[in-house]
């Protein structure tokens, strides 16, 4: 018996696979410290689980509308306006189980085979692989570590061909952090305005954990705003990564196309998680901030820890709770059992199965020569990881 072959066009997610290995490890009594993790530590603020708990209790128990109910896309308009200056209309929205699906809808709604996709690197892991499985090409931009692994208006320019078709990209940035300046985002906005036949989605969904000043967004310049999909959710920035919510604000033409797609994949999202999202995204954003300050707190401690092991080399995260060092100085080395580590996948595995430390692969982001650590962790954790990472590196020879 044989499978569909569009399960060959693309790959488990790495983040997902370690996740898994390192819960099975921890289920055989094994002490692992995980620094792989992609959601934040916090618990969801008092305020949104009530609003749910309310909900229940109000009978929300039925189907709602596919791209989300009227109100929660209201909230949604009114968040970005406030938020981000960014007008939209209700019937520009749709909420999905998730920013994932909403991604996923994007791609199926505007590639098709044979189109080709744009996507700097690193990325997060999911980009390319739904570009693939929507029978497009994914084009990877390899940008620098000097420049912050952000893509340039002259890089993005020659890239472009008659088959462009859309551009993914996200500020900040999962894995790196960077944060893409409104100079920057101007710089890009005039070179897409040389063509108009390409989309450009934005994936902000880490908007709130920024550690430089105010989120700016691509949508803000009005000659391509048209073109511009915004990807966003509560998952980052409210704590509420299991909730399920995510949303885009999208011109008419793509939120149409997405409620039509994802009303044949899952029709609408869970109904009280739509009612806990609305007292999200109106309510007073302290308990953000407050986790966003933890946040900070910690990207100084890990930035510490990671400068005292040699030969690794760092930028600082702007946003995110993400540091992507640079490891290739280990590529080649041996472990005291006498393996040779080729490759950061190789190293990530070492990491896990003799340090006991959970990462993820720079491979999986498109810059193999670095890995992924996330400080959404305690500064006990934090601590311990670190120093167990750090000593199984110097134990290379």
């Amino acid at each position: 018996m044989e499978l569909s072959s569009l399960l060959s066009r693309f790959n488990e997610p790495e983040t997902l696979k370690m996740a898994k290995l390192g819960r099975e490890l921890r289920a055989k009594g094994v002490d692992i410290t995980d620094l792989s993790l992609g959601e934040p530590d916090f618990d969801t603020p008092d305020h949104i689980k009530e609003a749910a708990k309310k909900a229940i209790d109000d009978n929300f128990s039925h189907y709602t509308p596919v791209p989300g109910y009227l109100d929660l896309r209201q909230a949604v308009c009114e968040k970005l306006l406030r938020d981000n200056g960014l007008l939209y209309q209700p019937e520009q929205i749709v909420v999905s189980t998730g920013a994932k699906q909403s991604i996923a809808n994007t791609v199926l709604a505007i590639v098709d085979a044979g189109d080709e996709v744009i996507i700097p690197t690193p990325y997060w892991v999911t980009y390319s692989e739904i570009v693939k499985l929507a029978g497009g090409k994914p084009v990877l931009v390899k940008t620098s570590f000097e420049n912050d692994y952000k893509i340039t208006s002259s890089e993005l320019e020659s890239t472009i061909t008659e088959r462009t078709k859309l551009f993914m990209f996200s500020s900040p940035c999962n894995p790196t952090g960077s944060v893409y300046t409104k100079n920057e985002l101007e710089n890009l906005a005039v070179v897409f305005e040389k063509y108009p036949n390409i989309f450009i989605m934005s994936d902000e969904i880490y908007e709130y954990i920024n550690y430089v000043g105010k989120h700016d967004s691509i949508a803000q310049f009005d000659a391509i705003k048209e073109r511009v999909i915004v990807i966003n959710g509560l998952s980052k920035g409210y704590a509420m990564t299991g909730w399920r919510v995510g949303y885009i604000a999208a011109p008419v033409l793509i939120a149409k196309a997405c409620e039509k797609i994802q009303g044949q994949f899952t029709s609408a999202t869970n109904s009280i998680a739509q009612r806990a999202a609305i007292t999200a995204l109106l309510s007073d954003l302290k308990p953000t901030r407050e986790m966003v300050a933890a946040f900070k707190y910690r990207r100084e401690k890990v930035m510490q820890l990671v400068r005292e092991i040699p030969h690794i080399i760092c930028n600082e995260p702007s946003g995110a709770f993400y540091i992507f060092p640079d490891v290739k100085f280990y590529f080649g080395k041996k472990t005291p059992s006498g393996i040779v580590l080729n490759n950061a996948d190789e190293l990530c595995m070492y990491l896990l199965n003799d340090a006991h430390v959970s990462t993820v692969t720079g491979s999986a982001f498109g810059e193999p020569d670095c890995i992924r650590l996330s400080f959404a962790n305690s500064i006990e954790n934090i601590t311990k990881g670190m120093g167990k990472l750090k000593a199984a590196l110097l134990n290379l020879s």
